[in-house]
């Protein structure tokens, strides 16, 4: 039998992505019933989610022409989950401080199964002091927050309120209660994003890394139960999880110490980061004039971090590496796996359309010391992270 979940509606103009919400959830053989407020029906229409979710709305605490029960008390049981996707201010002032004046907040204090709360609204509002006060509240009593994404708001404006992606939210629930803690109580490290390498005060040598990888990875391990410790380089992507303390990080030796100073208290070591192999011997201390027909600028290595974990790697600790290779890739990320004692390696290749950096998608293939292989098809990021962590739990002790 499928799971169940109750998706509520709150009167927000992100209401619209929630009808691809339910659609995901159907899709993947979930059923699906929706309650929504009064004012969400300003944005989506009952028969639009009737006909989406194939059931009743509930919407109407007062409908007399209802099943002869408590209706919000049968949803709550029939529930595996509610997810209240967008989730206003207005409902979750509500929702922290017990009141019940409509379906929605009703509903909520009469589920006792896992909440998933995705908060939508304008970036100033999302900041306001009691909105996250109100967050903290519902996060205390073990309300699952899908945090915001930053983007361009329907108020014309650019900031962090944007609610999350259909895609992420149905990947966070069904996460959640595939029950797949495997990595409770476990402490990971993963590195990420780019190093930028400085020549002067205001140009570095980088690389086209955004992160995103990474941050799939860190999230993927805090779903499972782990505390992550995210070292990256300069990303916009955002670290939404509670359980992940990010430290950012510049450069190449940034980088090495924030790692060094922490990787003994690792179950788990994940060197995702496209750290820079050289950095400039000598850093201009003004901006270098354009007077010049030509420049040479001194590169020098900089410490392997890969190499330098594993050298140092204690029994039980798992340690993965990424190889980026753009010729004899599987020889070269065999001898990678190998010469830097790494127990894992994730095999990219730029040769292949739609990997890499700057994509949403990835297509890798794992090496193992134990000479396995493990081969994914071309995937989204998240699913990818997914992949790697579950070829991980393999060699877990």
């Amino acid at each position: 039998m499928g799971k169940h979940v109750v998706i509520g509606i709150s009167g927000g103009i992100a209401a619209y992505k929630t009808m691809y919400l339910i659609r995901l959830f159907k899709k993947n053989g979930w059923e699906v019933r929706v309650t929504a407020t009064q004012n969400a029906l300003q944005f989506v229409t009952p028969l639009t989610i009737e006909t989406l979710s194939q059931s009743k709305l509930y919407t109407d605490m007062f409908d007399v022409n209802r099943a002869m029960e408590v209706e919000h008390i049968a949803l709550a049981e029939w529930a595996d989950a509610l997810v209240v996707a967008p989730a206003t201010a207005n409902i979750i002032g509500k929702f922290a401080h017990g009141i019940a004046d409509d379906a929605l907040s009703t509903l909520f204090l009469a589920v006792k199964k896992p909440v998933f709360i995705a908060p939508a609204m304008n970036s100033n509002m999302f900041e306001n002091t009691v909105v996250q006060q109100n967050i903290g509240l519902l996060r205390e009593r073990g309300c699952h927050i899908l945090l915001p994404n930053e983007g361009f708001l329907a108020c014309g404006t650019t900031g962090s309120g944007r609610m999350q992606e259909p895609e992420e939210i149905f990947e966070q629930v069904d996460e959640e209660l595939s029950n797949d803690h495997s990595l409770q109580g476990k402490n990971v490290l993963i590195t990420a994003g780019p190093t930028y390498e400085p020549i002067d005060p205001v140009r570095f040598i980088g690389n086209h890394s955004s992160g995103l990888m990474g941050f799939c990875l860190a999230e993927a391990a805090t779903r499972k139960g782990a505390m992550v410790t995210l070292v990256t380089g300069p990303s916009n992507c955002a670290a939404r999880h509670p359980n992940i303390r990010r430290v950012d990080v510049k450069t190449a030796e940034e980088m090495y110490q924030q790692c060094m100073q922490c990787v003994d208290e690792q179950d788990i070591i994940i060197m995702s980061a496209a750290v820079a192999d050289y950095t400039p011997a000598h850093v201009a201390p003004e901006k270098i004039k354009k007077d010049f027909a030509q420049l040479s600028v001194e590169l020098v290595k900089t410490k392997d971090i890969l190499a330098s974990v594993g050298k140092i790697k204690r029994e039980g600790q798992l340690l993965i590496g990424f190889a980026l290779e753009t010729e004899n890739e599987v020889e070269n990320a065999k001898k990678k796996l190998h010469n830097k004692n790494a127990d894992l390696i994730v095999l990219n290749s730029l040769r292949t359309a739609g990997a890499g950096f700057r994509t949403a998608t990835n297509q890798v293939t794992i090496f193992a010391r134990d000479g396995r292989e493990f081969a994914s098809e071309l995937k989204s990021k998240r699913e990818i992270a997914e992949e790697i962590l579950q070829t991980a739990k393999i060699y877990i002790q």
